[in-house]
């Protein structure tokens, strides 16, 4: 049989459930709770990052929100997923810091916005690089649906990491946000309108810029006719 040193694969047959996971930790059982930690820490890296938009803020925030959860796991009931009661105190835990740290304008979840209202917010002005390789064109796409990501107003940023990137469904951002499931489909319908809007921007910016002839491949073609200018004249045709 596996040890829970050998399981990191929640799909593994021989996998302990979260629920049991969860029951082995909260009777002290560490290697159990880190399983927990491995198992979950993409998706709650990204809800942390979603609302603090730093990957360092956000490590620092997933640390302390692992800590507050292993002393509250007795709380813990399995009438919920193991992970949305984790991405809840994630969330609670960036929050806050961003409370403490006074940052403007730190809107709860469940705050009511109108569709048609966008949150004050810094829309992306990426000016990514054009090249050639496809592998790392891909990484300048990324980087661009990054920024765009960050840039979202904090009421739309977290849904859309949650259901867009992490494919969490409706159900279960409503219940890990504490919003209800009509506001998850809202907002995230909104949050893709404003971010293709803003990728659209980037691509007609892009499309100006296609096949330039500036920088050093103009320096290129002029030297090499001002040298051809310069040399001896052409001898007559034979």
């Amino acid at each position: 049989m596996h040890t829970l040193e050998r399981i990191q694969d929640a799909h593994d047959p021989a996998a302990p459930t979260d629920t049991e996971l969860a029951e082995r930790a909260a009777q002290g059982d560490a290697l159990a709770f880190q399983l927990i930690m491995r198992r979950h820490n993409r998706l709650l890296f990204r809800t942390a990052r979603s609302i603090l938009k730093n990957d360092d803020d956000a490590q620092d925030a997933l640390q302390d929100a692992y800590l507050r959860a292993w002393r509250a796991l007795g709380s813990f009931r399995a009438e919920s997923r193991l992970s949305t009661w984790l991405v809840r105190i994630v969330a609670n835990e960036a929050l806050g810091r961003l409370r403490r740290r006074g940052s403007a304008q730190v809107i709860p979840f469940d705050t009511a916005v109108e569709a048609g209202d966008t949150p004050e917010g810094t829309w992306m002005q990426a000016d990514p690089n054009e090249q050639p390789e496809r592998s790392a064109m891909r990484g300048e796409t990324r980087q661009l649906i990054e920024a765009g990501i960050d840039a979202l107003p904090e009421v739309f940023r977290t849904v859309f990491v949650l259901r867009a990137v992490e494919d969490l469904s409706i159900e279960e951002v409503a219940a890990a946000l504490g919003i209800p499931e009509a506001t998850v489909r809202s907002r995230f319908f909104r949050a893709r309108g404003l971010l293709r809007e803003a990728l659209s921007r980037e691509i007609d910016v892009a499309i100006g810029d296609a096949f330039s002839f500036a920088g050093a491949r103009c320096d290129r073609i002029v030297a090499r006719v001002m040298a051809v200018i310069a040399g001896p004249p052409p001898g007559p045709p034979a």
